[in-house]
């Protein structure tokens, strides 16, 4: 489930000007108070520090901010402000950090009254602090424009977002059920190295310790989730098969409940009938509605990427490019029965999956994926424990027009690149075939998380 970023609002000014024209301060509350209700008013919770106009206050500030578990830290420069009252300290902050250029007055023509400009020369002040924390080796991001003139609340919110799924992902604990598919080597990630690069912990569960947690769903608890299904989907499966599924999601959920998983994987090869009732795939689809990351065949890497973007920005979902539309210029997206909930058009449909790997039917909650832009991303692996985030725009077409299709996870994706050529760049890249697709005009943000994440960027 998406969060709302927490937003720490860190004003720069002078003190040469409270010293010598005190008269002045008040004149740019307007433009503090307008940047504090936009980003709330975008879904950001703002803590606003003091005016801070030397070292000591920025010190007591980003004290403050760390103190209250803020995401990010946006700076506003109110006039000048000197870099080396705020870099050094800013440099060593760990908190992501956002430069927001902008003045009181939009209109600054050659017409202009004098006296505007003590209020609309805070510019060289964000020129300063830029250049000097780009010495310092510290990473940002510049938002520049006016208030009401341009979109810069908006990208600064949605960045907000960015610096949630950033965090979200380093430090990260992900549940791999059973090992990695056998001879799958593309998402392939040693726990060490997840853990070195990343901060990530693998828990490594077993069949066992599912059928355990399957075994201790009370009826009762089946029922109502049975119930609730019925509200929220297109039950097209008989109870019987209903019921066995859904006991052996509530298991699974039970597993996923012992800790605070950024995401999960299982292998369906360890699911046998001794073992579990059913593949949990509906309840796979409810834990990414959730905001819990999924990766298919005991993709850990895929996991804790998924459960990053489903916090930071909520419409996403687990994926693979399954079929090349070579006709029509678009790729088919699906997997076996999973899907982020956030991202299905309409009413998803509960179907039977035929789990003919294992013997058994199973139920899976499907649908197409919503049409319009969308963002296919990628984690690669790539030399000596490096790593890539590919960021790709994409269009999502329309649904299928026939009805035994209707049944499946599915989604035609077509790349801005057009397919060819995407497919070209994404395995020159490396990409793995194990991906994650964030709903809407997504790259900007998607290219911060990365690089507040401390991932390289790939962008296509």
């Amino acid at each position: 489930m998406k969060r709302n970023p927490k937003i720490g609002l860190l004003p720069l000014y002078l003190k040469l000007y409270d010293d010598t024209l005190p008269e002045c301060r008040a004149g740019f509350d307007p433009l503090l108070v307008a940047v504090e209700k936009g980003l709330s008013a975008r879904g950001g919770t703002v803590l606003a520090a003091q005016v801070c106009r030397v070292a000591a206050e920025v010190t007591a500030a980003v004290g403050w901010f760390e103190k209250q578990d803020v995401d990010c830290v946006v700076t506003l420069h109110l006039a000048y402000s000197p870099s080396l009252e705020s870099a050094p300290i800013l440099a060593k902050m760990k908190r992501p950090l956002i430069v927001l250029d902008t003045t009181l007055d939009a209109d600054f023509g050659r017409d202009v009254d004098p006296k505007k400009i003590m209020y609309n020369h805070g510019v060289h002040g964000v020129m300063d602090l830029a250049s000097v924390l780009r010495r310092l080796g510290r990473q940002f991001e510049v938002v520049a424009g006016h208030l009401t003139e341009s979109n810069a609340l908006e990208r600064v919110a949605r960045l907000a977002e960015a610096a949630v799924a950033a965090r979200r992902f380093r430090g990260g604990k992900v549940l791999r059920i059973g090992p990695s598919f056998k001879g799958m080597g593309d998402f392939a990630v040693a726990n060490e190295v997840m853990r070195s690069a990343f901060g990530v912990t693998v828990v490594q569960g077993s069949a066992q310790e599912l059928a355990a947690a399957i075994k201790t769903v009370k009826p009762a608890e089946v029922e109502a989730e049975m119930a609730e299904d019925r509200q929220r989907y297109d039950i097209q499966v008989k109870d019987d098969l209903h019921r066995k599924a859904t006991q052996a999601g509530l298991g699974l959920r039970k597993l996923l409940g012992r800790a605070d998983y950024t995401g999960f994987s299982v292998n369906f090869l360890i699911l046998d009938k001794p073992t579990s009732p059913a593949m949990p795939f509906a309840e796979i689809s409810k834990a990414m509605e959730r905001g819990v990351g999924f990766g298919g065949e005991g993709d850990i890497l895929t996991a804790n990427l998924m459960g990053a973007l489903a916090t930071g920005f909520g419409e996403t979902t687990f994926t693979e490019i399954f079929c090349s539309d070579w006709h029509g210029g678009s790729l088919f997206l699906s997997h076996m029965g999973e899907i982020g909930l956030a991202t299905v058009a309409g009413k998803p449909r509960m179907a039977v999956r035929d789990f003919g790997f294992l013997g058994c039917h199973t139920t899976a909650l499907v649908g197409a994926i919503r049409p319009g832009p969308a963002v296919y991303v990628n984690l690669v692996p790539g030399p000596k424990n490096s790593f890539d985030l590919i960021v790709s725009p994409v269009e999502m077409l329309g649904d299928t027009t026939r009805e035994d299709m209707k049944n499946t996870v599915r989604g035609w994706m077509q790349p801005r690149l057009g397919a060819t050529k995407f497919l070209e760049e994404y395995s020159r890249h490396g990409g793995t075939h194990h991906a994650a697709l964030v709903l809407g005009e997504r790259t900007e943000e998607l290219a911060a998380f990365a690089r507040f994440a401390g991932i390289g960027l790939v962008t296509i």
